[in-house]
């Protein structure tokens, strides 16, 4: 599957808006990760991550503006941010999927803003996950839901962890994984992001995008030890 997300066309680098009203949190910090994804690499390991509360208690500030910095409409409201949280856990339960993971690229691929719009660059792209052509979303050919149901944010989750009819999501591309890395931690992980992200890997060179995003695989490792503001020092 090629995905085509909203990291490297809205939010790439750094023309996604940023806040000026906040500031990073301690530990805020970004690490250009490379090679592999294995800890011999580098790379953090499973049990280096944050705490599920530490990451969503981190990444809530971002979630209430994200949609006013980047001019997507309304800011997330608590109700729909509380539908977020259910969904995760939600889709964590089912799948096996790590929350945390689930989580870091939510925030990766949509900034948790659930008025996020659809992107097409071949493949079109939906909702808070930029998942294949999946059918939940808050923000599509310009039809934009205010409030958010519960059942389109349940939906868009879904669609980015356990996959569409159209295409896989990141149980799948977890699973592809764990196969061609022998592999079932963190490794696994940061591999099946660079698959969601490209449709494809060179497994000894996570940053390689392969026509997506370079630092796809290194910014969710990052995310998954705190970062959220911290400038980024990609150099892929």
């Amino acid at each position: 599957m090629q995905h085509f997300a909203l990291t490297f066309a809205i939010l790439a680098g750094t023309s996604v808006a940023m806040p000026t009203q906040l500031k990073g949190r301690n530990g805020d910090s970004y690490t250009f990760y490379q090679g592999d994804g294995s800890t011999n690499a580098g790379w953090p390991s499973q049990d280096q991550w944050s705490s599920y509360n530490d990451l969503w208690n981190a990444n809530v500030p971002l979630m209430q503006q994200s949609c006013g910095w980047n001019g997507w409409g309304d800011n997330d409201s608590a109700d729909e941010i509380n539908s977020i949280q259910n969904a995760i856990q939600t889709q964590a339960s089912s799948t096996g999927l790590d929350a945390r993971f689930i989580l870091a690229i939510m925030m990766q691929e949509s900034k948790g803003c659930v008025r996020v719009p659809t992107t097409n660059n071949g493949v079109r792209n939906p909702g808070l996950m930029q998942d294949h052509d999946g059918s939940g979303t808050c923000n599509d050919n310009g039809n934009v839901q205010n409030p958010c149901p519960d059942y389109e944010i349940a939906q868009m989750i879904a669609d980015g962890a356990a996959g569409t009819s159209q295409g896989d999501g990141l149980q799948q591309t977890q699973s592809q994984a764990q196969s061609a890395t022998g592999d079932n931690g963190s490794r696994a992980y940061y591999a099946a992001a660079r698959l969601y992200n490209s449709g494809s890997a060179d497994y000894s060179n996570l940053d390689n995008g392969l026509g997506s995003t370079p630092c796809y695989a290194s910014d969710v490792a990052n995310r998954l030890t705190g970062w959220t503001l911290a400038a980024s020092n990609c150099q892929a």
